[in-house]
């Protein structure tokens, strides 16, 4: 391979990637992009008093290839050094392209059939909601949409750290909705 291969092959690859990324699009009617979220996604516990509710989440676009999705919710601003995981659930099959508002409750058994569920940072299996810590400021809570070759061979205790590696380093395409929260 010619020098000039070398650069411009993987430039080509990267550009095909983000036009199959810009076709992918999440969508919501509980949350929306650069807006306060309500208090039906705050957490229950901590010393918040929200009604933990996972929003509706609708995708559509998924590129060639996919034969999964995971659906994640994470705070970057969270102060930890490391963020938060609100939730993660992976392996959701090919022909769902939607989740109702609340199907991150695990009790309420409203997650695709075939899906898994991995503990949030909270310690518990399903969706945990907004909790920044008062005065705080607003924080970030990235809902994103993975679509994925295949489905994950994970344990059922695989930690956030170790589900967000295996989606990403898989992940044909995403799209995110970056909703916001704070306490004051």
């Amino acid at each position: 391979m010619n020098k000039f291969c070398k650069y411009i092959m993987p430039l080509a690859l990267m550009a095909s990637s983000s036009v199959m990324a810009e076709s992918f699009q999440l969508a919501s009617k509980d949350i929306a992009h650069g807006k306060f979220m309500g208090n039906a996604q705050e957490f229950q516990g901590f010393g918040c008093s929200g009604g933990n509710m996972s929003p509706q989440l609708s995708w559509s676009g998924a590129p060639k290839g996919t034969e999964a999705f995971a659906v994640f919710a994470y705070d970057p601003d969270a102060p930890t050094g490391s963020g938060w995981w609100h939730w993660q659930v992976v392996n959701i099959p090919k022909e769902v392209t939607s989740l109702a508002s609340g199907a991150g409750d695990a009790g309420k058994g409203m997650a695709p059939a075939g899906s898994l569920s991995t503990r949030n940072d909270y310690g518990a299996t399903g969706f945990g909601g907004a909790c920044p810590p008062k005065g705080h400021g607003v924080h970030r809570y990235q809902f994103t949409v993975f679509a994925l070759p295949k489905k994950l061979d994970l344990p059922k205790d695989a930690s956030p750290a170790l589900t967000g590696y295996m989606v990403r380093a898989s992940a044909l395409a995403s799209s995110t909705i970056e909703a916001l929260y704070k306490r004051d």
